[in-house]
């Protein structure tokens, strides 16, 4: 049996993998495009198939498949639609998706790819024989009806980002965030010394500083709903140039309503199809807002990965746990690696969106974005890694990290800034000779204040109590 079969398109015959679901256009762009090896991600894949499901069921409940067409298809071919479309959503077909990233800017060979891949497998679903010449369910006048790649493509990409977004990055943020907020509950009471500038500060809790953390983790998981919101308009039924050629009237509101009802979101047509086929603003947007989760992840990491800092010549308030051999020659060294792998994750996140923000002001000249490929798999990629490194970062350091206590409270009373509470009782610039003195003596501020006898004892043993000083006070 030969490896390969001869498949038809508009510009001639193309050798096709013998097995392959795929036809000629998706072949013809594997050859024009050997640039990465990377194919659009699964996520975009499955989307596409949901699109192209609501986009069938919206055309048989309008009477397009099965009444005044060239091919009306029967009951049976309509289901067979119907399930091939559903099995690339549930990631069937994914390894018949082989087109590189990097391929025309619309994505019109990855939507032909799909048009192709459930043409051929709802013919075999009917029944029929998918090999034939003349496909009794068309790739074009069937799957594609009432479509185009230009809104599309698009409506896939904003299906697949919100989906992501909603399954994946928030639960990993609100995770995270609980298991902080456990944290910050637990070690309310452990004192420690403040920093700003990375110098030493007047002291606090480290609950405290850890339901700090905990409320930016709050703030990225309403980021994301925000990010979602950007996407949430859809560009399906605005067909190639956003006039709504060959399409129902009623085509683009049907499908963003099937769609929303799948993936529970509020998916909506959008109000102006001529801006949503033609710009990507809210895929930027979007990234902005992912970008902006970065930073917030990079931080907390960074922040974590300071406080456990030494063991004996560092911070060490906080005991990370022990992942893996740090060092291929200093025995015993542990390396905080959950940090690192976070911050550069963040940091690959940041540089995407340069990338999205590029791809959305250059890309969008007139009716058309050429740069769609691209934004989708980078959207996507960002939205994975920050998901991914947040279960990883919580999963092998937050849950188990403890309060070094003793180091947190040594470092209190040897403070500098203790003498911070004396301002309102001796004034700012006796308390800035006292920090002076005990920095060039090497005494505690305590020590010099019983010494010169600054004020009585037992009023200094309460304005000098760190907890005290860990709260507004009248």
């Amino acid at each position: 049996m030969e490896d390969y079969r001869i498949e038809h398109d508009s510009m001639g015959e193309v050798r096709v993998p013998s097995q392959a679901y795929y036809g000629a256009q998706t072949q013809r762009a594997v050859e024009n495009f050997p640039i990465s090896g990377q194919p659009l991600p699964p996520a975009f894949i499955h989307a596409l198939g949901l699109v192209k499901y609501a986009c069938a069921v919206a055309n048989r409940d309008l009477g397009k498949l099965d009444g005044d067409v060239k091919q009306p298809l029967d009951p049976n071919q309509i289901e067979g639609l119907f399930k091939a479309c559903r099995e690339v959503a549930e990631g069937t077909f994914d390894g018949e998706f082989p087109i590189d990233i990097y391929q025309t800017g619309s994505g019109t060979s990855s939507n032909m790819n799909a048009n192709e891949v459930i043409s051929n497998r709802a013919i075999e679903l009917a029944g029929e024989d998918r090999f034939a010449a003349d496909k009794s369910i068309h790739p074009n006048d069937h799957v594609n009806m009432g479509q185009s790649t230009n809104d599309i493509f698009p409506t896939s990409i904003h299906v697949a980002v919100a989906t992501q977004i909603q399954s994946r990055l928030i639960p990993a943020l609100t995770r995270f965030e609980s298991v902080l907020r456990e944290k910050a509950t637990q070690w309310d009471q452990v004192i420690k010394i403040g920093r700003t500038h990375l110098a030493d500060g007047t002291p606090l809790r480290l609950g405290q500083e850890i339901s700090g953390f905990a409320e930016q983790l709050k703030a990225s998981s309403l980021r994301a709903l925000q990010a979602i919101q950007a996407v949430r308009e859809l560009p399906a039924g605005g067909t190639a140039v956003g006039t709504g050629i060959n399409t129902h009237p009623e085509f683009g509101q049907r499908v963003a309503t099937i769609l929303a009802k799948e993936t529970g979101i509020q998916l909506a047509e959008a109000e102006n199809h001529f801006e949503a086929n033609a710009q990507r603003d809210g895929l930027v947007e979007c990234h902005g807002l992912l970008r902006t989760i970065a930073s917030t992840l990079f931080n907390v990491a960074n922040n974590i990965r300071w406080l456990g800092s030494g063991p004996r010549c560092g911070y060490h308030e906080l005991r990370l746990p022990d992942r893996q051999p740090g060092s291929s020659i200093m025995p015993g060294k542990v390396n905080p690696v959950m940090c690192e792998s976070m911050m550069q994750v963040a940091a690959r996140v940041m540089g995407n969106d340069q990338g999205i923000t590029i791809a959305g002001a250059a890309g969008g000249q007139f009716q058309l974005n050429i740069m769609m490929p691209m934004m989708a798999a980078t959207t996507l990629e960002s939205i994975a890694l920050l998901a991914q490194a947040t279960e990883a970062f919580v999963d092998f350091c937050a849950l188990d990290m403890e309060a070094n206590v003793g180091v947190c409270e040594e470092a209190v009373e040897k403070s500098l800034s203790m003498v911070t509470s004396l301002n309102p009782y001796i004034g700012y610039e006796k308390a800035s000779a006292l920090a002076k003195e005990a920095m060039k003596t090497g005494k505690t501020i305590r020590q010099l204040c019983v010494e010169k006898k600054v004020l009585p004892e037992d009023q200094l043993d309460e304005i000098l109590n760190p907890m005290r000083m860990t709260e507004p006070h009248a």
